[in-house]
């Protein structure tokens, strides 16, 4: 697996720091894709592409040194931005994050990319830790209003699924108003 810049453990917690204040939300989720894992990889290390696949994301925009703008979508219609750094990349294994400062919300993860049957499926393991805008208050209303997160994060890995090894992310189509 990759290293953390700094090398040992104790820049590692410091970079992490921020975003594993206490009042830090945690999500773990995982997919099983029956797809090689270096397409996986490809698809995911396209940080403009994430938003096809993830409800909440309006725009990711990627500029230079593993650095990228993000703009989401918050509950009651409360637009949240942050910037993000990748600080650890192995191609095919491992892609890890955190914010930089003055960003609306305070995060730091990382998504496994693992070889599974043979190197036919790949196994996708997301770990986020974030505080969100006005901490675990923001957290509860932003449930309430049904947008918990890992139960978004569960469905964009469903749409992620269905899109690398169908090609399409299924929509219910609109009925037309009578």
């Amino acid at each position: 697996m990759g290293r953390w810049p700094g090398a040992n453990g104790a820049a590692r917690a410091n970079r992490t720091k921020t975003a594993l204040a206490d009042n830090g939300m945690r999500v773990r989720e995982s997919v099983r894709l029956e797809v090689p894992v270096a397409d996986v990889f490809r698809f995911w290390r396209r940080l403009d592409r994430l938003p096809s696949i993830m409800s909440h994301l309006e725009r990711v925009t990627e500029g230079s040194n593993g650095r990228s703008h993000w703009v989401a979508a918050g509950p009651a219609g409360l637009r949240v931005e942050w910037d993000a750094e990748i600080i650890d990349e192995v191609e095919n294994h491992v892609l890890a994050w955190r914010s930089l400062p003055n960003s609306d919300v305070d995060t730091a993860g990382s998504v496994n990319f693992e070889t599974v049957r043979g190197g036919q499926s790949t196994q996708v393991d997301v770990h986020l830790h974030y505080a969100p805008p006005a901490g675990k208050a923001g957290a509860l209303v932003a449930s309430l209003f049904g947008r918990e997160p890992s139960q978004m994060i569960r469905e964009d890995l469903r749409h992620f699924k269905q899109r690398l090894e169908a090609g399409e992310i299924p929509r219910a189509a609109s009925t037309p108003k009578e």
